[in-house]
């Protein structure tokens, strides 16, 4: 009997990570969009982070990248599953095969690689000899909306998409603690380009913001082309010295606007 995956079931596969993929984007992104630029357009104005709306022709460009990206991401997870089938990988169904702890604990450890995954591999797309190949697309956006979050060229969107394979082949995972990690991901992703700062105005004076990033330091980073590389976290751009110098001033103006 042939346990080889057909050309069919290798197209539904495709078919149903792509509807997956795009259903989970359209929907935050989506909530994101109608929350800021339509419903509360202008009752949050005063916390939109560039003071203008990106106009209709980005965000068709956002919304056309962010469907190749679903694309690449698809081709990428349909690979990953094909090669785990051939040669094995961490994902387990049972809980009892680690434990609750586990569980929690490996969510967290995704979110950690992820980050210094994601601010390595950024700094280097701006290397000038690598941008226009794999960055530029995302720095069309540079009043970006919620669409931008997966407006990526080809190329940045597999290297984007490869934590998927990493996490698979090295991190014993739980597939609900992935879903979890997942959600995660998109809901930071999203907000960090929604273009408004939601956070609190002490929120810089604690440890937790010089810890955690927000939604101006991306912000600051599309406008500016430079500096501010991290996602969930701000501590790589704090050891490395390549946060924005006016990022903290930045973040002030924007959250004691009247």
């Amino acid at each position: 009997m042939n346990s080889k995956p057909n050309l069919p079931n290798l197209t539904q596969m495709f078919i149903g990570i792509a509807v997956e993929q795009w259903l989970r984007y359209a929907l935050f992104a989506g909530i994101a969009w109608l929350l800021a630029y339509v419903f509360f357009k202008k009752r949050w104005w005063r916390r939109k982070i560039i003071q203008r709306y990106p106009g209709a022709a980005d965000v068709w460009r956002e919304l056309k990248w962010s469907l190749l990206t679903v694309v690449i991401y698809s081709l990428v997870g349909t690979s990953t599953i094909l090669i785990s089938k051939a040669i094995g990988q961490k994902f387990y169904w049972k809980i009892g095969s680690h434990s609750w702890l586990w569980f929690f604990s490996s969510i967290v450890i995704a979110i950690f690689i992820h980050d210094a995954y994601f601010y390595w591999t950024h700094r280097l797309m701006h290397h000038r000899r690598l941008f226009r190949w794999f960055h530029r697309v995302h720095h069309q956006s540079t009043n970006p909306s919620p669409w931008a979050a997966y407006s990526f060229a080809p190329l940045e969107a597999a290297v984007q998409a490869a934590i998927f394979p990493l996490l698979v082949f090295t991190l014993p995972m739980h597939p609900f603690a992935f879903l979890i990690f997942m959600i995660w991901q998109i809901t930071f992703n999203v907000l960090g380009h929604m273009g408004y700062e939601y956070h609190p105005h002490w929120l810089m004076k604690t440890w937790i913001g010089k810890f955690i990033n927000t939604p101006t330091n991306h912000v600051q980073h599309h406008e500016k082309m430079r500096g501010n590389y991290g996602l969930y976290f701000n501590y790589w751009d704090r050891l490395m010295g390549t946060n924005h110098p006016d990022y903290e001033a930045r973040f002030n103006e924007v959250t004691t606007r009247s």
